[in-house]
């Protein structure tokens, strides 16, 4: 890719989230050489004159930003909630470009996370089996390689190709009939560590809306890989009780990475010892929930995914 990917960013009534976000992206090093789509999804029906009003105050603040090469703002005049406006545009943006960048208006990413996403689609462009760039990553306390490949794709803070992104598969009871492998349900779930079939079978039945989910399901199905740094570069600002599945407490925010970061090729094989060391963090989580914080738990995982 000979220029930077456009940047799709996904808001709808929180001008606070938004700003922190904006201000953030736009110290990146390469935010004046990246074109930059604002989806703004529309208020719900009967919403709270102070949800409405801070609703404006978002498309206020997408209509004053001029910090990148351009800024085009995509207003839905109807509410359609996260999942729909992200699969929408992440589609329709991809008609016109060969990659891009995926946020949301909670994510305060680091000065250095767009060099790293664009060199990471650059420096995999070609390779069928990788999927997805992630410029997040759990706070774990043990050591993991600069960067390392797990299967499937993720959420906060991430980039893809055209032809990655249209292995997306929408229908949920698709990939459930896929997964009825038992030894293929025990990696899918990280080692029993994380309760992903359980969100699939909750999005199918309609307890959650997780695009997510699915984007995850299609790329795991796929042998498809997520390239992963070894420290985030994005810190989620969104465990504050204002997100629609946010708890207040937080085991996933993360903190930016304020350095850069050594970014070579590597094999595209799953990293074992990576994926371990993140189940095992998933199981700590699992274990302080337990004593009093399951319902967090619940809360917690629902953000991620939806």
């Amino acid at each position: 890719m000979t220029k930077p990917a456009p940047i799709v960013l996904f808001v709808y009534n929180r001008p606070e989230h938004t700003k922190r976000t904006l201000d953030a992206l736009a110290a990146n090093h390469l935010a004046a050489e990246s074109e930059l789509f604002i989806y703004i999804d529309g208020i719900k029906p009967g919403s709270e004159a102070k949800d409405i009003q801070k609703s404006q105050q978002v498309k206020t603040i997408a209509a004053g930003e001029n910090r990148f090469k351009k800024t085009f703002i995509v207003e839905s005049p109807n509410n359609k909630g996260l999942a729909r406006s992200i699969i929408e545009g992440v589609t329709k943006t991809l008609e016109q470009f060969d990659g891009v960048i995926v946020l949301e208006d909670d994510l305060v990413t680091s000065p250095h996370f767009l060099n790293f996403l664009n060199d990471a689609l650059e420096l995999y462009q070609h390779d069928d089996n990788v999927a997805c760039i992630s410029g997040y990553i759990y706070p774990v306390q043990e050591k993991l390689p600069e960067t390392f490949f797990l299967k499937g794709a993720d959420c906060w803070g991430w980039a893809t190709w055209k032809n990655s992104w249209k292995i997306f598969e929408p229908d949920g009871k698709k990939l459930l009939e896929q997964l009825s492998k038992p030894n293929t349900l025990h990696d899918f779930n990280f080692f029993e560590s994380y309760p992903y079939l359980k969100m699939l079978e909750d999005q199918i039945a309609g307890k959650n809306s997780s695009w997510a989910i699915r984007w995850y399901a299609s790329a795991y199905l796929h042998g498809k890989l997520c390239l992963y740094p070894s420290q985030s570069f994005v810190h989620n600002i969104g465990f504050d009780g204002t997100g629609t599945h946010s708890g207040k407490r937080n085991f996933w925010r993360g903190e930016g990475m304020t350095g850069k970061l050594h970014l070579e090729r590597i094999k595209t094989e799953e990293d074992k010892n990576a994926k371990m060391i993140i189940a095992n963090y998933f199981k700590m989580i699992r274990k302080k929930s337990l004593v009093g914080h399951v319902k967090n738990l619940v809360n917690v995982v629902l953000r991620k995914f939806s």
